[in-house]
């Protein structure tokens, strides 16, 4: 859980809001502040990549993704000594981290994308900063589930949805092997998640989002910082010229594994989720 201090500045903020917006414009700053807040491990992440593009030079002793790597094992050292993470929300993300890392180890040896700098934390051709990117993906789920007391309701049945995660990540290496059956697993996501609601708090009311909705908007922001990773040259997709944007394609990519991190998540935040219409944290009336 987070420390009461974390807790106290999160209200102070709210106070700070509240007291100088109108009700509508101060939950839209909050709701900007705590995705932000949400998202500081990815955030971190990000702002290292583009810092390290601007002024590193290639004479120096450390490499550019050896520094990456350390600065990503540091920050979630950070996290944990902090306890702006749990060790029981670190294992379950070590376990996207290395699912991720293998999928990119697979991904790189067939061509879908390569890393063009060198480095000594590099493994088959991957840096192993890597892992932490998706890492920050998992990193961002278990935070906001937190940060805006999130419940899932109605929630399909837990062993659904596992089976859903597992096709999504068993396709992404089989589709280089035989069919592609993405189109299939989109239609599943909607069918399976359609009438599931994300239920969240801001400040002192509760809102709602469909979850597919939730999950395109993230795989929108996913696809933004994916134009950064490629527009820094961290990495490199087959056939795309430099200056050239990351193919929307990308999007349809992450929209599916924002599933597979989902599920792994809520291995630990199952709490979370409710087969209720509606779950008890929600007060009668809210919207």
């Amino acid at each position: 859980m987070t420390t009461p201090e974390t807790r106290s500045l999160e209200r102070r903020m709210g106070d700070w809001a509240r007291a100088r917006l109108p009700f509508a414009l101060a939950e839209f700053a909050m709701f900007v502040l705590k995705q932000g807040w949400a998202c500081l491990f990815g955030g971190l992440l990000l702002v290292a990549i583009i810092a390290t593009k601007l002024v590193w030079q290639p004479e120096w002793p450390l490499q550019r993704y050896d520094f990456l790597f350390l600065f990503a094992v540091a920050t979630q050292a950070v996290f944990l000594a902090t306890k702006l993470e749990t060790w029981e929300e670190a294992r379950v993300i070590l376990l996207f981290h290395l699912t991720g890392t293998a999928m990119e180890w697979f991904k790189v040896s067939a061509g879908s994308w390569a890393y063009p700098e060198a480095g000594v934390f590099v493994v088959l051709g991957v840096p192993l900063f890597s892992g932490f990117m998706y890492a920050s993906v998992g990193s961002y789920m278990a935070r906001v589930i937190r940060v805006f007391d999130m419940r899932f309701a109605p929630y399909p049945p837990f062993w659904t949805t596992v089976i859903l995660a597992v096709a999504i990540y068993v396709n992404f290496f089989a589709h280089h092997f035989g069919p592609d059956i993405r189109l299939l697993l989109f239609a599943a996501t909607v069918g399976l998640y359609a009438r599931t609601r994300i239920w969240f708090r801001i400040s002192d009311r509760d809102w709602w989002m469909p979850l597919p909705l939730a999950a395109i908007l993230s795989a929108l922001a996913l696809w933004v910082a994916e134009n950064v990773g490629t527009a820094t040259g961290t990495w490199v997709y087959s056939g795309q010229l430099p200056g050239q944007m990351v193919s929307f394609a990308k999007l349809g990519s992450w929209y599916l594994l924002l599933y597979v991190a989902f599920v792994t998540v809520t291995l630990v935040c199952r709490s979370a989720v409710s087969a209720e219409a509606a779950p008890l944290a929600v007060k009668p009336g809210y919207k």
